[in-house]
Order: structure tokens, then sequence, then C-alpha cells
């Protein structure tokens, strides 16, 4: 028996009885590197800069195969299908300054006429290369389009309106206006109505002309009725892709049929010298981890990297309806990966969304990045859901100290950052501005269901100019379903606008549960400052709400349960009406313990106290509180021991909302907002 133990002792020593992978067995070279340059070759062996290889793909080669941990990537790396990392790449560093380009460059321009130039390109001829961005001298250009300036008006919803249906009816036909759309256009079906209405822009590419009746009817349906919102307004809309409407300098046009490129140049734009490019590859880098097999991609670490150009287009029957264009893909996406960075790297140009931390992502850093140039939004976090395998949820990421600028160019219902299905994440001192559309949106549970949406912080943020006056229904902070433990705080909110409703502030919408909103300040939304559609528990201190132009707090409808409890605020204002919405009381029963199971009645589901309310153009006999005077709102039981007095700013009329000694909201206990880490102030 000891002879036996001793022989399987030796083989156990040797390997030999079970054996590991190859891979298993190399050790982990920390200190050595392998070097991809545009110089290398890829009969090299990578070890040094000198003898460089070529290209990522034998970098990454090479790394897995001696089972080294650091890549040096330089120069622009064009490429054509994403780069893939999976579990055995972990611990891997890149760095270097590097691109990942996924763009091809447009040759051989040719005058044609009026102005325009042209140029051939067969793999579109051939059905292998479709586009719908084309970048010169780095700058987006506009595929042609009509009306040249603003939009046209849908003359008539023959489907219905909000009046005869559900707003959210879909739609596949719609009257137009005569001559607004032309059935002899050129490749007709290709061409692409985009509807702008309500918080959504529809890719529609048209089916059918009717020009008896004025009736467009689409290819796939569009998910609202095509009015501007739940008015009778005609939706607004332009026509893109349009051939004949190639007339002005900046815009292009591609013939899928003949294969052909037409753009009219820019004033001083020579076509002999100026780089031309269109998106190719449909994704730049992959994390391809299996979270559900517990397998894990971990350890990986990005830094100094460009990604830029990704192409992307609506799959068949898809028109972008979905909120926050959620069904736009993204040039880099992570799947089952835990303790990876991306650091100072700069994502842009991009067809796509810029990022996505898809299911089973935790510790994920994305920080010090860039993020311009978007089709669609910078970030996106959405794992499994509520009930899912907890393997496949994602949470514990932090995206810190980025920046996100002109987002929403091809998609403008797109996010800066979207948290969806996702908890204990960290979004903190971004930058973002000069989107279409929402900044941050948390949630993604419509009304009360369960979420797994919880504990996320949103802090030191500063969110400014965006919405821009084109969809409605929007705000800089949006937040969806309940989210327990949810913290909104020392947000800098500035110059949020919208189109017919909705350039709010913070803004929960429906279902809205367990958050608080403290110590920031917004001021100059087209709206609310502060906006709740219907909620629960949300409680909202010390911050301040300053200079919306149609209102300053809006609660859309009340209902039987406690919604919000807004204490120690200073709401300053010159113009629009201070409360808006409704705020008529629901009663309802509540419990304070057992021994009572019927309950008490209560009277009241919201709580406001301890606030400062100030309009330097008015008395405080000419403002309404909730309809009533501002007595008769103490009467109801709110604000009792608030007042109606100047805050005392230091220069509000230059947006320095820092308040003097004096100030009575100091006498409440009000904190000064500290903005020491939002950044760009």
């Amino acid at each position: 028996m000891l002879r036996i133990i001793l022989i399987l002792f030796i083989f156990l020593s040797a390997g030999l009885l079970f054996a590991e992978p190859e891979i298993m067995k190399l050790p982990v070279k920390e200190q050595e590197t392998v070097f991809v340059a545009l110089s290398g070759n890829d009969a090299n062996d990578g070890l040094s800069e000198a003898n460089a290889v070529a290209t990522i793909a034998k970098g990454l080669e090479i790394t897995r195969n001696k089972n080294i941990k650091n890549l040096s990537v330089k120069g622009k790396h064009r490429i054509e299908t994403p780069i893939i990392l999976t579990p055995q790449d972990s611990g891997l560093t890149v760095t270097g300054h590097g691109i990942i380009d996924g763009s091809r460059t447009i040759t051989n321009w040719k005058p044609y006429k009026n102005g325009i130039w042209q140029a051939e390109i067969p793999e579109v001829k051939d059905g292998k290369w479709s586009f719908r961005q084309i970048y010169v001298g780095g700058e987006l250009r506009q595929r042609a389009k009509t009306p040249n300036e603003n939009f046209y008006r849908v003359a008539a919803c023959p489907e219905g309106t909000p009046k005869t249906v559900h707003y959210h009816t879909d739609c596949q036909s719609f009257e137009f206006k005569p001559n607004d759309i032309n059935p002899n256009w050129k490749n007709l079906d290709d061409v692409e109505v985009i509807v702008y209405y309500f918080w959504s822009d529809n890719h529609l590419p048209i089916e059918s002309v009717d020009t008896e009746k004025n009736i467009v009817r689409f290819k796939y349906k569009g998910g609202k009725t095509f009015t501007d919102d739940f008015s009778e307004d005609g939706a607004r809309y332009i026509v893109e892709n349009v051939f004949e409407a190639l007339d002005q300098p900046g815009e292009w046009y591609l013939d899928k049929v003949t294969g052909i490129i037409y753009y009219m140049p820019k004033e001083g734009e020579d076509l002999n010298k100026i780089e031309i490019i269109a998106p190719f590859a449909k994704e730049l880098l992959r994390f391809d981890g299996k979270p559900a097999d517990n397998s894990f991609v971990s350890g990986i670490h990005f830094k100094n990297i460009s990604f830029q150009y990704c192409n992307f287009e609506l799959p068949p029957g898809k028109v972008n309806d979905h909120q926050g264009s959620s069904e736009v893909a993204a040039a880099v996406n992570l799947t089952g990966v835990k303790k990876c960075t991306f650091m100072e790297c700069t994502f842009s140009n991009l067809g796509t969304f810029g990022m996505e931390l898809k299911s089973g992502c935790s510790s994920v850093d994305v920080a010090d990045c860039r993020f311009e140039n978007l089709a669609a939004g910078g970030i996106r976090i959405n794992g499994g859901g509520a009930g899912s395998h907890p393997l496949v949820h994602t949470k514990n990421n932090n995206i810190l100290r980025n920046e996100i600028v002109n987002y929403g160019q091809i998609y403008p219902s797109a996010v800066g950052i979207i948290v969806q299905n996702s908890c204990g994440n960290t979004i903190a001192a971004n930058h973002i501005h000069h989107g279409y559309y929402t900044g941050i949106s948390l949630g993604w549970v419509w009304g009360y269901s369960r979420s797994i949406s919880r504990d996320n912080i949103v802090e030191h943020n500063h969110i400014h100019h965006i919405g821009q006056g084109l969809l409605s229904d929007m705000g800089a902070v949006y937040t969806l379903g309940p989210s327990p433990g949810t913290i909104i705080r020392n947000n800098l909110i500035h110059d949020i606008d919208a189109n017919k409703y909705g350039g709010w502030g913070i803004y929960n919408d429906e279902g809205s549960t367990g958050i608080l909103i403290e110590k920031n300040i917004v001021y100059n939304t087209k709206f609310a400052g502060y906006d709740m559609h219907y909620s629960k528990e949300i409680t909202i201190r010390n911050n301040i709400f300053a200079l919306g132009r149609k209102d300053q707090i809006n609660r859309t409808r009340g209902e039987k349960h406690p919604s919000l409890y807004f204490e120690n605020n200073i709401i300053y204002w010159k113009e629009g009406t201070l409360f808006s919405g409704d705020w008529n009381d629901k009663e309802y029963k509540y419990y304070t313990n057992p021994n009572q199971p019927d309950g008490s009645d209560r009277k009241r589901n919201f709580e406001s106290n301890w606030n400062v309310f100030y309009n330097p153009n008015l008395k405080v006999g000419e403002v309404k509180f909730g309809g009533g005077s501002f007595d008769d709102w103490k009467k109801r039981g709110y604000d009792n021991n608030s007042v109606y007095a100047d805050p005392m700013f230091v220069d509000p009329d230059k947006f320095d909302f820092r308040l003097k000694p004096e100030s009575p909201a100091l006498k409440f206990g009000f904190e000064e907002i500290d903005l020491s880490l939002v950044p760009e102030r």
C-alpha cells in the first residue's frame, strides 16, 4: 500500500496523472511586453519595439501563447471584425496610445455635376457594405435630406391620434402635405423618413406613396401615433437619403444599387487631399465571458487607447422606438466581466453607443475617458433583471470623471449614461453636455413592479445644454421604477430644453421609489427643475431649484401613498408658476403598528416644509401655492415653517448660488452645496 501511495505521489508531482492544459503550465511573465506597431511585421516575435508585430490579432496570439500580460499598441489599426477577449486573456494590460479604427477610406473621387463629386464603391454594389455616416476630415456630414432647414409636419393621422386611440398605438402611415414626399425619388426603397415625436426618433423606410390621398406607408410600424406629443399637432419629420435633395454643401448620398457615393464638398475642401471615410466594422471590441457558466473575463485594463468609427444600421423591422435608443448597439461590449478598467481612453465618431456593460459585469471602472461625436449615447449598463440567474446580474461598476459630448447625432433619443437593470453603481464627476435627450437615466421597470435597480449613486456630475428643443419628456437625471437606496446628490444641472413638454432637471418617472435627492443645484430649465410623474417615498432635501421658465416644481399626479418629502430646499424664480400639476390630497390608510389592522386615515400624501420660496418680481400674495394662497397652503398642512423671502444668493443673475451669511435658509439648517468635485464649472 505504501508503494502505491509513493508511486501516485511521484506521478502527481510530475503532472503525469492529471495533466494541465499547456497554457496553465506557462509562468505568467508580468514584466514582459508584446509590442504592436504599424511599422512592425507579424513575422517578428513582438518582444521588443524593434521587433514589433504589425497587427493586434498577432500581438494577442503571442500574449496567449507565452502567457504575457502586457500589450503595447501604437498607431492606428484598422479592423473589420471585433477584437475578442475571453477568460484566457484575464490579467492583460493594453496601453500605448494606439487607435482601434473600424473605418475604410473612400478614394478615387471624380467630378459629377452641379458641384457634386462621386466615387465607386464595389463592396456597396455587391451588397457587402452599407453605411449611414461619412466623415470628411474627421467631421460628420449630413445625408441628403429635405427640408434643408427645420421640419415637415404630418398633415393628418388616419390611423388615429391621442384623442381617438392610445398614444402608444403602432402606426404605419400618415398623410403628408402635397409635394413634401415624392414617389418619383430615385431608389425610393432606400429613402428614410425620420419622425421626431414624444421622446422618440423613429427611422422609417418607405414602402409606398399614394399621391392621390397624399398617404405615405412604411415598411414597418412606428411605435406611437404620428403626433408631436399627446396633442393633435402633427409630428415633425425629415426625409433622408434622397438623391434629389443633394443640394447643400456637406451633403452626401449613397446609391446602393450602383455602388456610387455622391458628395457636395464644402468650400475649401479638395477631395484629392482631404480624407473621406465611412465606418465598416460593426463592433470594435468584445469581452466574451459566460457569466451563467461562472466563466468570467477579469483583470483586463485598457489605458490611453482610442476607439473610433463603428458601423450600425437598424435591423429589419426595428425603427428605434424603444426608449433611450436601447435598440442601438455599442462599439465596445462587455459580458461576464469582473475587475476590468478603461482609463483615459477615447471613444469618438461612432455610429453606435460608445460602450455597453452587459450581463454579469461587476467592478468595472470607466474613468477619465472621453466620449464624443456619437450617433447614440455614451455608456449603457444593462444586466439581468429581477428573477434572473444571480451570476448574470450587473452591479457595483464605477463611471467616473468622463466627458460625454455631442451625443445622439443620429439617434437623438439616446442617453449619455443609461443604467438598466443594475445595482450598486457609482456615476460620479462626469461632464455630460450637448446631447438631445436625457443625461443620466436609471431604472427600467415601469410602475411598481419588482426591480433589480437599487443603491445607485449619481453625484458630482455636471449636466448641461441637453435636449436642445428637439424631443419631449426628458431630464438631466431621469429615474424609472423602484430604486431603493439610490442617491442623486451634489450635481450641477442647467440649460435643459425640450420640445413641447418635459425639459426637466431631475425627473422621477413612473413608479420611482425610495430615492434620496439632495444638495443639487438646478437652474435654467425650460420646465420644472424637479418633476415627479408618479412616485413613492422620494426625499428631496437641501437642493436649489432656480429659474425654471415654465414652472419650478411639478407633480403630474398623486396616489394613495406617500409620494414625496420636500424639505429644506430653496426655490427661486422670475417667471412661470411655482407648483404645477396635481397637488390635491389623496386620502389613504396607513398602519403604525399591528394593533391597528384597519389603519388610520391619512389625508396627505406628500410633505413640504422648511423651504425658502422667492420670486423677486412678485409679492407673496401674488404667488399660487398648489392653486391657492400661501396661507391656504399652510392651512392644508404644508410649509408651516417655510418662508417667502430672498434667499440672498451671492449673484443669482450670474448663477452664483452661494449663500450670504444672513440667508434665511441657513437659519433652517440649509447646508452649502459643495461643487468642488463637479467638472468644468
